[in-house]
């Protein structure tokens, strides 16, 4: 639906009684926005679940019900199983089922290799994220509990909801670590209770009535927490219960219109947001509440569209470039970058190109090189005497001594670039540091 369309629907169904009626009760069409948007996470989280659960293949990101699915290879533009993925990491996935009881998660001594183990709700919310960052090198063995389940001590990590999505984030250095990366991954384990495979649902552009009865199905497995209700309450009209009650029969043809203009308007809002970031000296920086989200509900459902599985800002700094168009770029000339000799982290940092799609997600991107983020650990670079690097950033090769830092861009289209920085230091998190903007040449 396009805006015209969008503003077609809007009048008409303002002019009927029915509308009226529903008007006394609530906006139901600000009703059907706010709920498609608090419910988006669960929906993406139920969408990837069903993708991990059921892939096939050598390349696919695979995870079982409270076990472990491994990715061999970093991420390459074939692998569409999440948006906006880094190059710097290998993967690895668990599904949690806590319904029938505690798991246990071990982890194995990592040294100084960089290593997370995020358990999100079903919410997107980090309930915790160990490794480097809180464990150090060592490792552990650690009890996942579900709401209302006991235990108590330093080793229970506590699950907001029954069912949650547990990532790994293993640092690899080139083709000649992957074996000793492998290792790692092979230390991962779980133990517990066998899972219940979950049904199928609705996705973000299923109609109105599939994706509001799957959100009900969700809420019902995995309910929201207190702090919530008063979203429910303010879209009482739409008659989704916290506890996942919902009757798509019970509205008439002006409501229905309402329902699905307020849907629109949820979906295409998010699409356009990247149009309407604040940028600060060229980049976006993410908000501090960045992967536990509270009741910020609109930031939520943006990360879970086109950055689904977030670090918290303590363990990752995610900032987009600033653009032609926003946080998009367009042009095909070049672009570069003043990389600083170092950058205040303790970890490492890499910047990572994507080509942007339609409904805005964002995957790397075919180039000749088949090279898809420059960082700290890229082979090849040529450094400036003091440190510094220069990155060169365009549909084509830029030539001459260029050639060794360039970023290639997807050879038509709009692109993207997102540069992490793992274990951020103070002066990063407050913003005493700012990172140089990317300049157009």
């Amino acid at each position: 639906m396009n805006r015209r369309e969008l503003m077609a629907v809007l009048a008409a169904i303002a002019a009927t009684p029915a509308a009226r009626a529903f008007a006394a009760q609530g906006d139901l069409t600000a009703a059907a926005r706010e709920a498609w948007l608090y419910a988006l996470p669960l929906i993406e989280m139920a969408q990837a679940r069903q993708r991990m659960l059921t892939a096939t293949g050598v390349d696919a990101q695979k995870a079982g019900l409270n076990s472990f699915g491994h990715s061999r290879k970093l991420v390459v533009p074939a692998n569409r199983w999440i948006t906006t993925p880094n190059n710097d990491t290998l993967y690895s996935s668990a599904w949690l089922d806590l319904t029938k009881g505690p798991v246990t998660l071990t982890i194995p001594p990592t040294s100084d290799r960089y290593i997370s183990v995020a358990v999100m709700d079903m919410y997107t919310n980090n309930n915790a994220v160990l490794g480097t960052r809180t464990l150090g090198g060592q490792g552990g063995t650690f009890t996942l509990v579900g709401p209302g389940q006991s235990g108590s001590g330093a080793d229970v990590v506590r699950v907001e909801t029954p069912h949650a999505w547990m990532l790994v984030r293993t640092l690899v250095d080139g083709e000649a670590d992957l074996p000793a990366a492998h290792a790692v991954q092979d230390g991962l384990k779980l133990k517990g209770p066998k899972g219940v495979a979950p049904g199928a649902y609705a996705n973000r552009q299923s109609p109105w009535d599939a994706y509001f009865s799957s959100v009900a199905e969700l809420l019902a497995s995995d309910p929201p927490r207190p702090e919530d209700l008063a979203l429910f309450r303010k879209c009482a009209g739409l008659g989704l219960d916290p506890k996942g009650a919902f009757d798509p029969k019970r509205f008439d043809a002006a409501a229905i219109a309402q329902i699905q203009a307020g849907v629109a308007q949820a979906s295409m809002g998010l699409i356009g947001f990247t149009k309407r970031m604040v940028f600060t000296q060229g980049w976006s920086y993410p908000r501090s509440n960045l992967g536990d989200y509270g009741q910020d509900y609109g930031f939520r459902a943006l990360v879970a569209l086109a950055g689904l599985a977030a670090l918290p800002v303590t363990e990752a700094m995610y900032l987009r470039a600033q653009g032609d168009d926003g946080a998009v770029f367009s042009g095909d000339g070049l672009y570069h970058l003043a990389v600083p000799a170092k950058l205040p982290l303790d970890g490492f940092w890499s910047l990572t190109m994507y080509e942007a799609t339609a409904d805005g997600q964002f995957f790397l991107t075919e180039n000749p090189i088949n090279r898809y983020a420059i960082g700290d650990r890229t082979p090849g670079l040529k450094r400036n005497a003091d440190g510094s690097l220069d990155v060169w950033i365009g549909r084509s090769d830029p030539g001459g001594d260029r050639t060794a830092n360039w970023l290639p861009a997807p050879a038509k289209g709009p692109f993207a670039m997102t540069l992490r920085a793992y274990l951020p230091r103070q002066e990063f998190l407050d913003g005493r540091f700012r990172m140089p903007a990317v300049q157009k040449v």
